[in-house]
């Protein structure tokens, strides 16, 4: 009976869909374990090898807690709102919905082939109307939310209200806007409802402000500082700048602190948690206060240096600061003005990145130093950010590397003064940014004292004087929540005299409409701004058409859409209770699942994705609607699966150098492709340039070599092109050049010559990101249809590691193909099954408690890779000792299950059990089959062994000279002598001596 892997997996896969078979409840008597794959996009280009690595893994965790006893919830879904499927529809017209089907569809099939344990039943979709009410229910909570400082924590705006109607606002400690403007409670209930709404929107947590955003004109969309790369959009590669728009924000500054804190209390990683840590930025330090003069405003910088505070030579803004439009004098206006708008085509993470360049312009506009009130020039540079801060500086250039760099640059220009050095030590060459190891001097009342004492004395001196105070800073900011785009979610916000008002739950969802394109409009509006029907009846709580707007009970709505990580910050939680369409989990589901146990996924969403979950979840906490403060207790980063590309090798030049020449032989009149494995082969170099000279005859510089091509060394330049792997041997990395030469990609190639290896033409390897780009990219459909879907999940977890990455090899799954029809062979010969119940040997059970006690400690340390390893042992060992004993077979199908399911389950079956294996008790360690009871001696005369004896551990040393003297091998060794010596050491060696 031979193993067909086709049939085995089709056959389970339909058996666990009919049966419902991984379905979790949510009121079951078992422990339950939560185990989470990040939330995957389904792009039209489907799965490729590297994408279930991780799946593959939390797959296994899922089944071994099932084995366990545990009731697992292992869900899956799609984040399927994005700009890809905008993108697509702009070029071909199709609704991005229709696409994202397809793709989706395509997406479950792939998966359903490599038989993950998934709880279908639960599966969610952000682009469903049915979920993403649930997402606009979520952003009116934070509507209708402020953060309160005394509390520590969100509360209904109600609360905010209340206070400012007993005692108005001077009292109340809140994350807020700055410069909020006081009022008494009076003047607060004088208020019309309109001014009362605008105040409130200061508090809010999320609200309407003028932000600088990272623009994309191409796209007609804002980006996240983790959507752009060098300057450019990661989508397309479009130009980025930097422009002032009105936005929806979200404070998740509110929870800066928060956010740092709950990394205590985390099973994460320790690189990710330090980047976010380092996103979050916390800083210690104080608020100073500079006037400027000739102005009223005045220029708020945060120091973590104020003890530096009479080190200030230069001040510097961001180029996007509102001050500097104001401030600039009419001189340095045109100088200004161009920088500015220079900047603005820099992303923020580029300059932030750049500290090589220097540039900057003054303004023309002087501050007032606090204490010395000596001017102090201001200077506009991009190394500053407007939203980092205050978006201001003060430089100190004798203790910070940058603004040294920037003084010395400008060194002798109107409007830098010469550095000014405060400390005791020597500035000649470089600035002193330690905090330790010096005297203040040149510093008033500070001089003598050292940083923490005049860090302390600085900050006391400047709230006496009212121009500074002690303050803690985050460099995280609050987040841009509006896109403008079409393909997601709708808020539900109409605006009533420019204010915005929320749609009430009970009218939720508010669909995404029906456009004709896709694109902004011709007046820069976003998509939906095509929209005709798009207006809300405040009467009849409906959407209806544009034209019926008369801002009396019909309002416009808004245009924006949220953004890609709106519907991923808390999708966690609709799993746990998928179905419910009231509420977006019940309170008796979210209790008794309270978060994911175990979360794998990228590390690329470390400061993105995982940041915004983790805020989302603190507010629902904060205000009741979730049950735990964190939403992923351990977290594993899968590593990369790389691909291995192939390329072949265009011919650029031919060189050939001697000790008195180089000529440089150009090959543009015919095109030649060169065998990888002969680009160093200094022989079979020659004999092509031997025959390329014949097709050149004419060519002077050619026959020159050939007269003499010994006293040469040739030398290729080439160019590499990636290749197909369908054109490929993959295991003799042959190219197949007629395939090559008829497939569509390479038909330029039409004519060439291939300068081949014996006839073989060899294509050259490296190791890639597995991209479609590249040509690298393996569909697991095609190892699932030749080697099986147990073979593709086993060898992908064997590769290493889970957390590093590796190259995937296809020639590598042969191997693993062959255990598992070995595996097969222990339960079967050709004519059927041949398990029987005879007593297993102690190697038996040996080699089975060995293999239970490794699974075990594998899985629950995560290191799959050994695991396979040990299964390899294990099924040698067995196959050696022909063991076909149920004793051993029964308990090793189990330890299987989670790795190869699909055999497994076949396995399980044959051995006469009704059923799935899926939910059966993983078998037990027991230390007593790993005791040993014998001992394999080594018998040794005169230090030389020549024989081995096996004997009982328990046998003392005279024992065992008794057992060893009889021998006939030691009879033969001694020819009658008696030896000297017998040297026994019980369990280690047995020597004779003389």
């Amino acid at each position: 009976m031979k193993y067909f892997h086709n049939e085995i997996e089709a056959k389970w896969q339909q058996y666990w869909a009919k049966n419902l078979t991984f379905a979790a409840q949510n009121n079951s008597d078992k422990p339950k374990y939560y185990v989470l794959d990040m939330f995957p996009y389904p792009s039209g280009a489907g799965l490729h090898v590297g994408h279930p690595l991780g799946y593959i893994a939390s797959d296994i965790v899922a089944r071994f807690k099932r084995h366990k006893g545990f009731n697992v919830l292992h869900p899956q879904g799609y984040d399927s709102f994005g700009l890809p499927a905008e993108q697509y529809a702009i070029q071909t017209g199709q609704h991005p919905d229709t696409t994202t089907k397809e793709n989706i569809a395509r997406y479950r099939e792939q998966l359903d082939k490599i038989g993950f344990s998934f709880d279908w039943s639960r599966e969610v979709r952000t682009s469903n109307a049915d979920y993403y009410k649930h997402t606009q229910w979520i952003f009116i909570q934070l509507f209708n939310s402020w953060y309160n400082i005394t509390s520590d924590k969100a509360e209904d705006i109600s609360t905010l209200v209340a206070l400012f109607e007993k005692e108005g606002n001077a009292n109340v400690k809140a994350v807020c806007d700055d410069n909020i403007t006081p009022f008494s409670a009076t003047e607060w209930n004088a208020l019309s409802s309109e001014a009362q709404q605008r105040i409130l929107l200061q508090y809010r947590l999320t609200y309407l402000a003028e932000t600088e955003v990272n623009w994309c004109p191409a796209l007609g969309t804002v980006l996240a500082n983790d959507e752009i790369i060098n300057g450019v959009s990661e989508r397309g590669g479009h130009p980025v700048i930097r422009k002032k728009m009105t936005q929806w924000s979200m404070r998740i500054s509110a929870y800066a602190e928060r956010l740092l804190q709950g990394l205590e209390t985390i099973d994460w990683t320790e690189s990710l948690k330090e980047s976010q840590r380092n996103w979050i930025g916390k800083s210690v330090g104080a608020s100073v206060t500079f006037n400027l003069k000739n102005h009223d405003e005045v220029i708020e910088v945060f120091t973590t240096r104020p003890d530096t505070i009479f080190g200030v030579t230069f001040m510097t803004l961001a180029p996007e600061h509102e001050l500097v439009i104001q401030i600039t004098t009419p001189e340095q206006k045109a100088a200004v003005e161009a920088y500015v708008e220079a900047t603005a085509k820099r992303s923020e993470r580029e300059r932030m990145a750049d500290v090589k360049t220097i540039s900057g312009v003054f303004t023309g506009a002087y501050a007032e130093h606090p204490f010395t009130k000596e001017p102090i020039p201001v200077w506009i540079g991009d190394y500053v950010l407007a939203g980092y801060g205050t978006g201001a500086v003060m430089a100190v250039p004798c203790g910070d590397e940058r603004d040294y760099a920037f003084a010395n640059f400008f060194k002798g220009t109107h409007g830098m003064p010469a550095i000014k050095n405060i400390f005791n030590q020597d500035i000649s060459e470089a600035a002193f940014g330690a905090k330790e190891g010096f005297e203040l001097v040149n510093s008033d009342f500070l001089n003598g004292l050292d940083y923490k004492t005049g860090t302390k004395k600085v900050i006391e001196q400047l709230e006496a004087i009212g121009a500074g105070k002690a303050k803690v800073n985050y460099r995280l900011r609050d987040a841009v929540f509006s896109r403008q785009r079409y393909w997601g979610e709708p808020f539900p916000v109409y605006y009533v005299n420019g204010l915005p008002q929320m749609i009430a739950k009970e009218h939720l969802p508010i669909v995404l409409p029906e456009v004709e394109k896709y694109l902004p409009t011709e007046d820069g509006q976003p998509p939906l701004g095509n929209a005709t029907v798009w207006a809300w009846d405040t009467v009849n709580n409906v959407v209806v058409a544009n034209e019926k707007i008369d801002n009396q009970t019909v309002f416009a709505l808004e245009l924006n859409t949220m953004p890609g990580w709106a519907g991923s910050s808390w999708y966690w939680m609709r799993y746990m209770d998928a179905q419910n369409d009231n509420e977006f989990a019940s309170q008796d589901a979210l209790q008794y699942w309270e978060n994911v146990d175990l979360y794998i996924g990228g590390s690329e969403h470390a400061t993105g994705h995982l940041l915004y979950s983790r805020f989302w979840n603190k507010f629902l906490k904060d205000r009741g609607f979730a049950p735990t403060e964190e939403p992923f207790k351990k977290l594993i980063n899968q590593g990369m699966i790389l691909g291995m590309s192939a390329f072949v090798y265009r011919v650029q030049d031919f060189n050939a150098k001697s000790k008195n020449e180089n000529l440089k032989i150009n090959l543009l009149d015919r095109l030649y492709v060169v065998s990888h494995s002969i680009l160093k082969d200094q022989e079979k170099l020659k004999e092509i340039y031997i025959e390329v000279a014949k097709m050149s005859p004419e060519n002077n510089s050619f026959q020159k070599v050939v007269s003499n091509i010994e006293d040469f060394e040739l030398e290729l330049s080439v160019s590499p092109i990636h290749v197909d792997l369908s054109v490929i041997n993959d295991i003799t990395n042959e190219l197949d050049i007629e395939a090559f030469l008829n497939h569509p990609l390479y038909s330029d190639f039409e004519g060439a010559e291939f300068m081949t290896d014996n006839g073989k033409y060899i294509v050259g390897r490296e190791v890639e990101k597995m991209s479609k780009s590249k040509y690298n990219v393996v569909n697991p459909d095609d190892i699932c249809e030749q080697y099986g879907a147990d073979t593709l999940r086993l060898y992908e977890m064997f590769l290493g590691p889970l957390e590093q990455a590796k190259p995937w090899n296809t020639a590598g799954i042969t191997g693993v193909s062959g255990f598992l029809k070995k595996l097969w062979r222990l339960y079967f010969d050709d004519n059927g099954c041949i398990v029987t119940n005879d007593e297993p040997s102690a190697d038996m059970y040996k080699s089975l408690h060995k293999t239970i006690k490794k699974v075990t400690e594998d899985i629950e340390n995560f290191s799959f890779n050994t695991s396979v390893s040990q299964f390899m042992i294990c099924v040698n060992e067995l196959a050696q000792a022909k063991c076909h004993h149920r004793a051993i077979l029964e308990p090793l199908a189990i330890l299987v299950s989670p790795y190869a399911p699909h055999i497994a389950e076949e396995l399980w079956s044959a051995l006469g059990h009704e059923g799935s294996i899926a939910t059966v008790a993983f078998p037990i360690f027991e230390a007593k089959y790993l005791v040993e009871s014998e001992k394999e001696y080594p018998v040794s005369f005169n230090g030389k062994m020549r024989f081995t004896i096996k004997l009982p551990l328990d046998l003392s040393a005279a024992q065992i000279e008794e057992i060893v003297m009889a021998d006939e091998r030691t009879q033969q060794q001694l020819q009658g002598r008696t030896p000297n010596k017998v040297i026994i050491v019980p369990g280690k060696i047995i020597n004779l001596v003389g």
